[in-house]
């Protein structure tokens, strides 16, 4: 028997928003079902059911999913009051119906997932899901280990406490941070509160998906492989082998355990996804994919891995 589809999944399938945007219209009577104002949660669509949003007809949408390299610069907004270049002028117009998934401060760049999936929107955003997101982060002075145990531990600010999952350092005025929670402009306001600037904050990894050689402004539609990689389903059945070395300057990188005077080497491990290349930039462009999930054309044969981690000794 089907009992069809919940009025707000149908109207995210319809790249309307996400699961909850689209119940906030429901209730506020902003949906239509079949000429009439709808606003039970509970409603179901059924084939043959007509849905208005503001007037507006809706019907389902095929899921696209890019990942695209923002560049420094650029504001993560369709329109920009200030003026500022946003992210959309370096996007062909058939991408600019797709959204942005969170966001990344103009000063700052790397991978960016925009979709007109509602329910991929609320799985990598929800905080319940701790999907992992990583950035390689420059300061403007070299920093103390007991600041990088700070950011382990937690840092007050005026918004509340925040913490960072994984910190590694690559160099003296450079490190890895992984975050599974997001505060809005958490890296820099973290950094501030402790006495830095942050002189360039590049994110590398959403989930198990990597930014790879993907250049600034260019833009990748993901297959299914690489979606489940975004949402880190793929870790445990692909990985690996030859895993590359990370851009770094300075010494290898290290681990720093908390709590401990002295760095120990970090161990390396295999893990599965990157963007090692580029399909768009602006426009369409045709190629055929190379083999194996995580691989994009245009591909230069590197692969990701799994970031070693900085942890506290208990």
């Amino acid at each position: 028997m089907n009992d069809g589809t919940r009025l707000n999944k149908y109207l995210a399938s319809c790249a309307v928003g996400s699961r909850r945007a689209c119940d906030a219209l429901i209730q506020t009577g902003r949906v239509e079902v079949n000429g009439s104002s709808c606003a039970k949660l509970a409603t179901r669509i059924q084939a043959g059911d007509h849905v208005k949003v503001d007037g507006r007809r809706v019907v389902p949408r095929e899921v696209t999913i890019v990942a695209f390299h923002k560049p420094r610069g650029y504001v993560c907004s369709r329109e920009d009051e200030l003026g500022r270049d946003t992210i959309y002028t370096l996007l062909p117009g058939t991408l600019h119906a797709l959204h942005h998934v969170g966001r990344l401060d103009r000063d700052s760049e790397g991978l960016l997932i925009l979709t007109n999936d509602g329910d991929l929107s609320q799985r990598l955003m929800h905080p319940s899901k701790s999907v992992e997101k990583e950035y390689l982060v420059t300061a403007n002075q070299s920093f103390e280990n007991v600041h990088l145990d700070q950011f382990l531990e937690g840092v007050y600010t005026e918004g509340g406490k925040l913490r960072a999952k994984a910190i590694e350092r690559l160099s003296a005025r450079r490190i890895k941070v992984v975050l599974d929670h997001g505060a809005k402009r958490q890296i820099r306001v973290m950094f501030e509160t402790m006495g830095y600037t942050v002189s360039k904050l590049l994110r590398v990894r959403i989930g198990q998906l990597w930014l790879g050689d993907l250049e600034p402004g260019h833009w990748a539609v993901l297959t299914p492989s690489e979606v489940a990689m975004l949402l880190g389903e793929a870790a445990a059945t692909k990985k690996r082998t030859t895993p590359p070395r990370p851009p770094r300057d300075g010494d290898a990188p290290k681990e720093r355990k908390s709590g401990g005077g002295q760095d120990a080497r970090a161990t390396r491990k295999s893990g599965p996804g990157i963007l090692p290349g580029s399909r768009g930039s602006g426009q369409d462009a045709r190629a055929k994919r190379k083999s194996g999930p995580g691989i994009l054309p245009g591909s230069r044969g590197q692969r990701g891995t799994v970031a070693a981690t900085r942890k506290k000794v208990r």
